[in-house]
């Protein structure tokens, strides 16, 4: 019985350390998309080029999970609820890396738009950039808590996302036919706000791996029209 306890309060330990580096990588990704679009917005040079090689550090933080998390499956066999908290960190370290992959993205950028004049449709980027943030701050809480509803509600936050993509990517259409000159510039801006669609669908993906590891059961995929959050049997 004593070493049962033992095995127990190890593991625990041992989750309590990939729940705290889950959170450190949610953290620094957060920061991250701000600083990007805060950086690409004052055509901040320094910036960018900071937020590039602190990239690195979320890539190497994902690497140590997912060793932990190798170790940990090898060394208490973890099952059930056990097993899937610990799959969890691992496709939540891995979905945060992408993000930072994406800021990053969006801070190579900044160069090449160094010399380009403020385009309207660029002011829909802070807008986007905050409704990401949002949901990959509440997806880490959901994940924090274990709580299935408020990984729901970032589900169906990614809609908001989509529209304003779609927005500005109409809005950008709408430039390049009226002064083809401008082409080269909004091609970049479409690939920024592409970057930023990409977090969302993220986050949601991570929301997903939560309620599943929350309750065992998958958030299925829906056609249109119908409850988008309809849970399968089994």
């Amino acid at each position: 019985m004593a070493t049962s306890g033992h095995t127990i309060k190890a593991f625990d330990e041992d989750l309590a350390e990939l729940r705290a580096l889950v959170a450190e990588m949610g953290g620094l990704a957060e920061a991250a998309i701000d600083e990007a679009v805060k950086a690409l917005l004052r055509r901040d040079l320094e910036s960018a080029a900071r937020l590039v090689e602190e990239d690195r550090r979320i890539d190497a933080m994902e690497a140590d999970l997912e060793r932990r998390a190798v170790r940990l499956i090898a060394l208490r066999a973890p099952l059930a609820d056990d097993l899937r908290e610990v799959l969890a960190a691992l496709k939540i370290a891995g979905v945060i890396e992408r993000i930072g992959d994406y800021a990053k993205n969006i801070a190579k950028r900044v160069p090449l738009l160094q010399e380009v004049r403020d385009i309207d449709p660029m002011a829909i980027l802070p807008a986007m950039a905050d409704a990401v943030s949002e949901m990959v701050h509440d997806v880490l809480d959901a994940y924090a808590a274990r709580d299935a509803h408020a990984a729901i509600e970032v589900c169906r936050r990614d809609r908001r996302v989509d529209d304003l993509y779609n927005s500005l990517f109409r809005a950008l259409l709408t430039y390049m036919m009226e002064n083809p000159s401008n082409i080269g510039a909004s091609t970049h801006l479409l690939f920024v706000a592409k970057n930023l669609e990409r977090m969302g669908d993220h986050a949601t993906n991570a929301a997903e791996m939560i309620y599943f590891a929350a309750t065992g059961e998958q958030i299925t995929e829906r056609p249109r029209g119908t409850d988008p959050f309809a849970v399968g049997e089994g």
